[in-house]
C-alpha cells in the first residue's frame, strides 16, 4: 500500500475515534508512522464523506475477517475477503490478521478508557457486565465497577465472584457485541468529519514528549506556517495555571511588569490570582496597580503580552528549565 495513503486512511480512522482515543493509539505506534498520520490529520480541512465511507468499510472488513477467523476459520474469513478485495489484497489482510490469532477475550477493550467501558456496559445485563469485567485488566474494571449505580456494583461484584470459567461461545458473543457497540460509537463520532488542529493539538498534547518534537520538528521543515499555527495552540495562556509554583516563579522572572500587567488585564480572576500567589506582597501590589492604571486596553494588545509569556514558557522548556507534561493524567513540573 502506498505509504501516504496507508497514512491518509489511518488518519481518518483516527478521527473518527476521538481526540483521547487516538492518542492512545499513537503511543504504540513506531515514530515514523506516527508523524506520517499526524501531518495528514493537520493537512485535513475536510474530510471527503465517500472516502470516509471507503476507509470505515474497509476497516470493518478486517473486524469481520478477524472475526471470521476466531469463529469459523481462516479459510471461511480468506473466502469471504476476497469477496470483497481482490486476490493481492485479500491475501495482505489475511497476512496480518493470522498475527491475531491467539489473543485474549475483549482485547479490544485494552485501550479504551474506563468512562467509555462504562458507557458502554451500563445497560447491559449484570451477568453481561460480570462476563466483561472478569477478563478487562483490573485497573479497568475496579474504575468501571466504581462507576456503576451501588446496587448493581453488588450485583456485578457477587456474579464475578461466583463464576467459574466461561464458554467460548458467551464470551465470543458478549465481544460481538461491544465490538458492535465500538463501532456504532466510532460511527457515531465520525458523522461530525474533519480534521484540522482543533483535533491534531490534543493528539499531540496527549503523544510522548519525545515523539511530539520529533513531529513538531519535521513540520517545521516541510510545513512552517502549519507547525506555528499548531505551536500557538499547544500551550495557550490560560494554562499557566497548571504549571506549580516554583515553575510559575521562574516565568515570572523573565517577564516585565508592564507585559505581565497588560497580560492579565481582563484575565479570569484565578488565573490573576494564581500569579499574585507566586509574587512578593510588594511585587503583588505594585502588579495590581499597574492593572488597574492601564484603563481600556485593545484585546490585541493583552493578546500580545500573552504570547510573549507563552514563548518564555516555551523557551524555558527547550533550555531544560522546566518540563510541561502532556495528557491529562500528568502534572506541570520544574
Amino acid at each position: 500500500m502506498d505509504k501516504v495513503l496507508g497514512a491518509r486512511k489511518a488518519a481518518v480512522l483516527l478521527l473518527s475515534m476521538g481526540a483521547d482515543e487516538a492518542a492512545g493509539i499513537l503511543r504504540y505506534m513506531k515514530r515514523s508512522d506516527v508523524e506520517a498520520i499526524t501531518v495528514e490529520i493537520a493537512k485535513m480541512k475536510r474530510v471527503d464523506p465517500q472516502f470516509q465511507d471507503e476507509v470505515l468499510s474497509e476497516f470493518y472488513h478486517l473486524s469481520q475477517a478477524d472475526r471470521q477467523i476466531a469463529e469459523g476459520g481462516a479459510d471461511l474469513a480468506k473466502d469471504m475477503l476476497e469477496r470483497a478485495f481482490d486476490d493481492q489484497r485479500a491475501t495482505e489482510i489475511m497476512h496480518r490478521l493470522r498475527n491475531f490469532l491467539q489473543k485474549r477475550p475483549f482485547e479490544m477493550l485494552r485501550k479504551v478508557e474506563p468512562q467509555q467501558i462504562t458507557a458502554l456496559v451500563q445497560d447491559e445485563h449484570p451477568q453481561t457486565i460480570a462476563v466483561i469485567l472478569s477478563h478487562t485488566e483490573p485497573a479497568q474494571s475496579a474504575a468501571v465497577l466504581s462507576a456503576l449505580p451501588p446496587d448493581l456494583q453488588t450485583d456485578v461484584a457477587r456474579r464475578i465472584a461466583l463464576m467459574g470459567r466461561a464458554a467460548p461461545e458467551v464470551i465470543k458473543e458478549v465481544e460481538a457485541l461491544i465490538e458492535q457497540k465500538l463501532s456504532d460509537l466510532a460511527a457515531d463520532e465520525a458523522s461530525g468529519g474533519g480534521g484540522g488542529l482543533n483535533v491534531i493539538v490534543p493528539i499531540l498534547n496527549n503523544t510522548e514528549r519525545s515523539a511530539e518534537r520529533l513531529i513538531m520538528s519535521r513540520l517545521e521543515e516541510q510545513h512552517p506556517e502549519l507547525a506555528e499555527n499548531i505551536r500557538n495552540r499547544m500551550f495557550v495562556f490560560e494554562n499557566i495555571v497548571q504549571l506549580d509554583d516554583r515553575a510559575i516563579q521562574k516565568v515570572l522572572r523573565r517577564v516585565d511588569n508592564k507585559t505581565l500587567a497588560m497580560a492579565l488585564k481582563g484575565t479570569a480572576q484565578d488565573i490573576v490570582s494564581r500569579i499574585m500567589k507566586n509574587l512578593s506582597q510588594k511585587a503583588a501590589e505594585l502588579l495590581k496597580e499597574d492593572i488597574e492604571v492601564l484603563g481600556p486596553v485593545r484585546i490585541r494588545d493583552v493578546e500580545q503580552a500573552q504570547r510573549e509569556i507563552v514563548n518564555i514558557i516555551r523557551q524555558l522548556e527547550d533550555q531544560g528549565e522546566i518540563i510541561i507534561s502532556r495528557g491529562e493524567k500528568d502534572d506541570f513540573i520544574l
